[in-house]
């Protein structure tokens, strides 16, 4: 007979052994395989019934091989390349997070005569001004259709624009990225259909030019970049005389915080710009290494801090890419205007191709679980804190900057931890289905490099390899956050 504390176990594993049977035969099994293949030479195109070649093990013969695979290197970088679009989608999270979590319903304003009546009007003076421009029928359809989410917002308040922010998670990726595709289309998108004229007329305007004038503004945003550049060097060698920063903490920083404009070299076009702007930033980073080391008012451990600077840095180097970006981009916009500036051909396009998954991707990622957490987060935020804050004569940034974004870093930790994961990962669907890992493998990332050695060339042993090598990425990149990042959060 047994005790009615042995039956309660056996009754209890007999519920969990569905859970417990599917883990070992999906997950685990799998994972222990996969390590064994990775030290294999299992091709299936030499090891199959029609061949008689053994499978060997090779040792890290695939991992050295992948390491000297120029392709690898290519598709980390695109791997990367994509995760730049992460701090946007995290922005503008929090910034839909905090909108909608405001009162949206103009009944309860007091002023809601004014704004329906005012949204009906606007919204039908744009949709006759796009029929009398002769707009095509699909670009009608799209601003109505959001003319009518703004209509839809005013009379039923926030919960319209909540359901609609977060309804591309509940449509099929395959479904989003297909339609996106049909939206990128060169010659019937809707994209291009709208892009068509206005980039004319830019054109036309960049033809009419002088050319200093073109200069003028490739500098004017290299001199913005650099000045924020300057700033975040001061806030970060401030921190490091505090004692908020470590020195290790400070060298990670300044790393991050520089690297914007060395990728200057690559993307300036003129020689000039390819040489000042990483000379000017060397000169700032000097300057102030010269006027701070000398005196430290209050020393710290070497790593304490790591994560505040981090942040910072990291935080500065959207602004600095972007402006880079624009001042390279303002700079080629001649020769690109010569014959007529033209809409990009974005997916079949080398250079178009990743931003315009990075754009589809931010659309996502806005109204994703992000969102929800950010919003979780804010109605959590003591509201004596906001009140006291009111009481001080705050404005709205120093409110946001001081009360709410402190109590939000626990979810900001979360987020960017699952962010970088996700990054890492991802890429697989969208490339599978809207570029094929083209064109000339501007869009394959390491997951659908993965993919395609193992189940189009059939190199089971090398793409296990290069799936545990992404594994030790993705490891050590979290563990790095959790050890570093958690310590900003607990600060």
């Amino acid at each position: 007979m047994l005790s009615k504390k042995t039956s309660n176990t056996i009754a209890g594993i007999a519920f969990l052994s569905p859970n417990i049977l599917g883990f070992l035969a999906f997950t685990t099994i799998p994972l222990i395989f996969s390590m064994i293949l990775a030290f294999s030479n299992w091709d299936l195109t030499l090891h199959n019934m029609f061949h008689d070649d053994t499978i060997q093990f090779v040792g890290l013969k695939n991992f050295i091989q992948l390491f000297r695979e120029r392709d690898f290197w290519k598709f980390l970088g695109n791997t990367l390349f994509l995760m730049m679009g992460a701090p946007f989608a995290i922005a503008g999270s929090l910034i839909a997070a905090i909108l909608l979590n405001k009162d949206l319903k103009g009944k309860k304003s007091g002023i809601f005569r004014i704004i329906l009546p005012g949204a009906i009007l606007f919204v039908s003076c744009v949709m006759l001004t796009l029929v009398g421009m002769g707009a095509a029928a699909l670009t009608i359809v799209i601003v109505g259709a959001v003319g009518m989410t703004l209509i839809s917002g005013i009379l039923f308040g926030q919960t319209v624009y909540r359901t609609l922010f977060y309804l591309p998670n509940f449509t099929s990726g395959v479904a989003v990225y297909i339609l996106w595709k049909k939206l990128y289309s060169p010659q019937t998108g809707p994209v291009n259909a709208i892009l068509e004229k206005p980039v004319a007329a830019v054109g036309n305007i960049v033809n009419a030019t002088p050319s200093w004038v073109i200069s003028a503004g490739e500098w004017l945003f290299l001199i913005i970049g650099l000045f924020i550049l300057m700033k975040v060097l001061k806030s970060l060698f401030n921190h490091w005389k505090d004692g908020d920063l470590g020195t290790c903490g400070l060298g990670l920083s300044l790393v991050f915080a520089m690297m914007p404009f060395f990728f200057a070299i690559l993307w300036a076009p003129s020689a000039a710009a390819k040489f000042a702007v990483p000379a000017i930033a060397t000169a700032i980073l000097v300057f102030h290494l010269a006027r701070s080391l000398r005196t430290r008012d209050f020393p710290c451990t070497t790593w304490h801090g790591v994560g505040t600077g981090f942040m910072i840095s990291m935080i500065s180097l959207v602004p600095m890419f972007m402006l880079i970006g624009f001042a390279a981009a303002i700079a080629n916009l001649p020769v690109l205007s010569a014959d007529g500036l033209q809409p990009p051909e974005w997916l079949s396009n080398y250079d178009w191709a990743k931003p315009a998954i990075m754009i589809m991707g931010l659309w996502g990622a806005i109204g994703s679980n992000n969102m929800l957490l950010y919003l979780a987060g804010l109605s959590n935020v003591p509201p004596e804190l906001e009140e006291a804050a009111d009481i001080d004569g705050a404005s709205p940034f120093q409110k946001f900057w001081n009360v709410t974004w402190p109590q939000l870093a626990p979810i900001t930790f979360f987020i960017v931890v699952m962010s970088v994961i996700g990054g890492l990962q991802g890429g697989f669907e969208m490339a599978r289905t809207m570029t094929q890992g083209g064109p000339w493998g501007s869009t394959t990332t390491l997951s659908y490099f993965i993919y395609n050695e193992g189940f189009a060339t059939g190199r089971l042993g090398y793409s296990s390899a290069i799936s545990w090598v992404l594994f030790i990425m993705v490891f050590s990149i979290t563990m790095i956050n959790w050890k570093f990042g958690s310590k900003y959060v607990n600060d």
